[in-house]
């Protein structure tokens, strides 16, 4: 009995201290203004601008993780910050987000996600338990911050703008 005392103890203790219940910030952007010209568009110089902002802005976040989609857009908005933090950049397909949003509430540390103006919206909006969520971004949004802050309490989300900061 005690030993049956003593393991069930430690399971709850080793429960208690999951990466879930280890408080992060996700900060999930859509990529930075792409040349329209081509399948997959580098950045125009405007967001290479916006990718060097963005990494300004996160640069005291202590981010450990940074993901992207596979496209050289989103790879290239996500640059700056992951050689700031001296992290790889990890693609992710958006096309299966509950297997991509458990990933990111097991991993410990601050995240960045660079997605689309059809993903990030989503995204961030899976993190809402309750009250109004975030419409898809249009073509000619690229100025959101989306913030999610998860605790032992849950989430919390915020859509800021790059002035903002």
């Amino acid at each position: 009995m005690r030993n049956f005392i003593l393991l069930f103890s430690l399971i709850l203790l080793l429960g208690a201290c999951t990466s879930q219940n280890s408080p992060k910030t996700i900060f999930i952007v859509r990529h930075a203004e792409k040349q329209l010209l081509g399948n997959d568009p580098a950045l125009a110089y405007v967001g290479e601008v916006r990718a060097k902002k963005l990494a300004q802005i996160l640069e005291k976040e202590n981010i450990k993780h940074v993901f992207s989609t596979d496209f050289l857009r989103t790879k290239s908005t996500a640059q700056p910050t992951a050689t700031a933090a001296n992290v790889p950049i990890t693609t992710y397909d958006p096309s299966q987000q509950e297997e991509f949003v458990q990933q990111l509430r097991q991993l410990e540390g601050n995240i960045l996600v660079i997605g689309h103006s059809n993903t990030v919206s989503p995204l961030a909006n899976t993190f809402i338990t309750e009250g109004e969520k975030f419409e898809d971004l249009t073509d000619l949004d690229y100025d959101f911050i989306y913030i999610v802050r998860l605790d032992k309490n849950g989430a919390k989300v915020e859509r800021k703008t790059y002035g903002d900061f």
